[in-house]
Formats: structure tokens, C-alpha cells, sequence
């Protein structure tokens, strides 16, 4: 069995680390992940949460992995999770892609974690910013939401995303979050039931 100094030494990546996860039953694959990986159980959340930012929760593994094959993500795009928590999703997506990624996460402690796995696993592409995504500047091309926000703050995030959107064709991933009403998003159907794709349609922007 392949175990975290592959990850370490870049030998797990891709391919051969899908196969692993999907090699794992699924009720047993999120400890696994976590276990391989050396995520212990989160901190409380902060008591200052911004208005509208949810209490963490990690995403499942299974939706990650559907994630990455149906957008599909390629190495040569930037992933940015916003309200990433210690980084599962952030992480797994860099060593089944090769993407660079990125994680926006407003609770402090939880960027310490994230960025001590990174330090840990020698994922050099792989960062974690301090930062209400609301108020931040975005970038990249394909962002994942896992729920993270609602109300205003939601409506804030997803503008910082159209600002993106007006300059390159993007993705936008929700797991257990529907868009509508968003007009320069259109929705895709995916064989996972928890997660919705959306390609921009912003006029003069080409498609993905």
C-alpha cells in the first residue's frame, strides 16, 4: 500500500492516486483520506464568523473526486476553493490533477493547519490564503464552493468570481449549493447528485 512519503516524493499523483481512493470502500474513504493525508479533527470555529460565512465542515472525498473528472480539471488550471478549511479539497485536487491550487479561508487557525499539511506532504503548488473571499481579489480558473456562504455574503462572493469570469472562461463548482437567478452562469449535469458544475457564459468570453 502507497503511504504519505509517496506523496511526499511525488511517486502518488494522478492516475495511480485516484485508483488508490477508489480502491477504498466508499464509507471507509474520508477517514482514510484524512488519515493518509494526517488531518486530525478540526478546531472549534471562531466566534467572529463574518455574516453569511457557514461553520466548517469538510466535502466528502467522493464528490472531490467526480469534481476533478468531470469539469475535467487539468494541470494546466488554477483551482481556488473558497472556504477551504484545513485544505482537503484544495490538496486532493492538486494530486489528482497536477493543478495548481489555491484555498481562501476567513478562520485563521484552520490556514495554519492547511498550510502545515502543505509544508508536510511537500506540495510546493499548493497555497492557503487569509481572507474573507467576499472582500478579497480572485483568481483563477476553475472555483469550488462547498456551501461556505449564504445571503449577502454569498451574492458578494460571487461577484469577486463574475470579475474573473469577464476576463477568461471559468468553472464553477457548488457541492450541496444550487445558483439561480446567476446569469452569466449556466449549469451542467454531473453523475454525482451533491455537485452542480457551472461554465460562464459572459458575452465575448470564450467558453472553456
Amino acid at each position: 500500500m502507497m503511504t504519505r512519503a509517496d506523496i511526499q516524493s511525488g511517486a502518488l499523483r494522478g492516475d495511480a492516486f485516484r485508483e488508490l481512493l477508489l480502491s477504498v470502500p466508499l464509507v471507509e474513504r474520508d477517514g482514510w483520506v484524512d488519515a493518509l493525508l494526517g488531518f486530525d479533527a478540526p478546531p472549534p470555529d471562531s466566534a467572529d464568523l463574518p455574516r453569511g460565512a457557514v461553520p466548517y465542515l469538510p466535502c466528502g472525498v467522493d464528490e472531490i473526486l467526480a469534481m476533478v473528472a468531470e469539469v475535467p480539471l487539468r494541470r494546466d488550471d488554477t483551482f481556488v476553493d473558497l472556504g477551504s478549511g484545513m485544505g482537503r479539497v484544495a490538496i486532493l485536487a492538486h494530486l489528482l490533477s497536477g493543478a495548481r491550487a489555491q484555498g481562501v479561508e476567513v478562520q485563521e487557525p484552520l490556514v495554519h493547519l492547511a498550510r502545515a499539511r502543505c509544508a508536510e506532504l511537500a506540495l510546493p503548488r499548493v497555497s492557503f490564503v487569509h481572507a474573507n473571499a467576499a472582500d478579497t481579489d480572485l483568481d483563477g480558473s476553475v472555483f469550488f464552493l462547498y456551501a461556505p456562504f449564504n445571503g449577502e455574503m454569498l451574492s458578494a462572493v460571487l461577484r469577486r468570481i463574475e470579475e474573473v469570469a469577464r476576463r477568461r472562461p471559468i468553472v464553477v463548482c457548488t457541492v450541496d449549493l444550487e445558483l439561480h437567478g446567476v446569469p452569466w452562469l449556466r449549469a451542467r449535469t454531473t453523475g454525482n447528485v451533491s455537485l452542480t458544475l457551472y461554465d460562464s457564459c459572459v458575452r465575448g468570453v470564450p467558453v472553456r
